[in-house]
């Protein structure tokens, strides 16, 4: 069985921070936008190096993404910065008029995503982001698992044409992808091989699914482990691929079960081969204050949670 090392807990909105840094040095194109959290999105060194590219609107984020979509009409390349609940349920009808409808080469930089906030409780832990965004024409959906796979993402997307939604993280949270990746959008990541289950996980999911893989293997089941960092375009065939041998899925995700990765996964199978399913993400409610490690155990989210729904999962497809 493959192993994967964490070479040190990092956090994934350094990661967006460090790829920024790389565009504002490479690519004239690339303006930054932030809604008063410079510190928080890791933009500071984007604003010294390119005071002249960069742009603080202030607690102001409808504004933000207007600013931002105006300027792509002058060729420029905006990403836009704030924690994940600003970037979305703020400003949807922004997001929705003038960079879907419009279809503005807009990306939208998402940090704090997710229950591992942590203490600021369920006013600021975005569980419905990822549905929102996904159900925009057009849209671009990525959800980074580590600070390399964060880097890499954030540097590809400038590439893209057409609006991105990326989210990322607070905390810090194992480092293990490869440094000098590829990143390619809509294009997932088989981690393991295996026989028995596939687990495809996204964002900070996908170092538990390999840590729930290890003791999987110990109890003799097979677990397939793949990282879906880009939600759509979804990788159907990555998918169908994996469940037509192994016969059973388990999808895991920081994020409310209702339109998440695990929807758009039901959605491929009921399509095209209807396969056992278990759900690990939030099951439709709020958060709460607490340390990163105490939501994600009370709400399901760890390594521990994974193997109990790919024991359920087994059983299930060896009843069938």
């Amino acid at each position: 069985m493959k192993t994967y090392t964490n070479t040190g807990n990092k956090d994934t909105r350094s990661g967006f921070g460090a790829g920024l840094t790389e565009l504002g040095k490479n690519n004239e194109n690339v303006v930054a936008l932030c809604a008063d959290l410079i510190g928080s999105l890791k933009m500071d060194d984007f604003k010294a190096n390119h005071p002249e590219r960069f742009f603080q609107v202030g607690i102001a984020e409808a504004n933000m993404i207007g600013l931002a979509a105006g300027m792509t009409i002058g060729g420029k390349i905006p990403f836009t910065g704030t924690f994940a609940n600003f970037s979305t349920g703020r400003v949807y009808d922004q997001i929705r008029q003038c960079v879907a409808y419009s279809h503005k080469n807009v990306k939208i930089c998402a940090s704090h995503a997710g229950l591992t906030l942590g203490e600021d409780g369920a006013t600021h832990q975005m569980l419905e982001d990822i549905g929102l965004m996904k159900m925009l024409p057009g849209m671009t959906v990525i959800n980074t698992c580590d600070y390399n796979q964060t880097k890499a993402a954030t540097i590809a997307i400038a590439e893209h044409k057409g609006p991105v939604y990326l989210r990322f993280g607070r905390p810090k949270v194992a480092n293990f992808t490869p440094e000098d990746q590829n990143f390619e959008i809509g294009k997932a990541l088989k981690l393991l091989n295996g026989s028995d289950v596939t687990i495809v996980a996204t964002g900070h999911l996908v170092w538990e699914a390999l840590e729930a893989a290890k003791v999987l293997q110990e109890k003799g089941i097979s677990a397939e482990v793949i990282n879906i960092h880009t939600i759509k375009p979804l990788d159907d065939k990555a998918i169908i691929d994996s469940v037509s041998k192994t016969g059973c899925i388990v999808t895991a995700e920081e994020h409310n079960f209702l339109g998440g990765l695990g929807e758009s996964v039901a959605r491929i199978l009921s399509q095209q081969k209807p396969t056992p399913q278990e759900f690990v993400a939030v099951n439709d409610s709020f958060g709460e204050s607490g340390t990163p490690a105490q939501l994600m155990q009370k709400y399901g989210l760890d390594s521990e949670a994974i193997i109990k729904a790919v024991e359920k999962v087994t059983k299930r497809k060896n009843q069938s």
